[in-house]
């Protein structure tokens, strides 16, 4: 079974940026997703790490002892089309994006989650060019397609989802 990390092996992941995971067991390519993320992240702080050193980190803080213990445990794919560590491309409200998503929570029912995007650069949320209005995170409820339930004024989904 799985061992929990030791807290200075945990310490170190605090460095990641927020993400909240899903209700259902992570997939080996959450794992793997979450990785390149820490990477990213350490790279930008200048802190560079190797993507076995990032596997590993990522293994040990959701309480596998290695990262082969986890790639065993683990399914290949969740489930869940969208899982916490996901860089996404798509559209909200009718604006193009690329980013990360940080948060899913699947809603009652099954058949709809609640994201959390966070977007690479801001995006202009208003129809008017005399007034901008940018979002940098954004929640929204979309179905396993990754399309919103919720339609803007011309019949268009707020935000349509892709993996990248």
């Amino acid at each position: 079974m799985a061992m929990r990390a030791p807290m200075q092996e945990v310490a170190s992941i605090s460095e990641r940026p927020d993400m909240s995971s899903s209700l259902d067991i992570p997939s080996s390519q959450t794992l793997k997703a979450e990785a390149r993320n820490l990477r990213e992240h350490r790279a930008r702080a200048g802190q560079p790490m190797t993507h076995s050193a990032a596997l590993e980190s990522v293994a040990r803080s959701h309480g596998y002892r290695d990262w082969n213990t986890a790639r065993a445990a683990l399914p290949d794919r969740s489930a869940v089309p969208f899982q916490p560590g996901m860089r996404l491309r798509g559209f909200y409200l009718e604006q193009p994006f690329t980013g990360l998503l940080i948060g899913v929570q699947i809603l009652s029912g099954l058949r709809h989650l609640k994201v959390t995007v966070q977007f690479d650069e801001p995006v202009n949320v208003t129809p008017n060019l005399m007034f901008a209005a940018h979002r940098t995170r954004v929640t929204a409820t979309v179905d396993a397609r990754g399309f919103s339930p919720a339609l803007r004024g011309n019949g268009q989904p707020q935000m349509r989802l892709m993996g990248e």
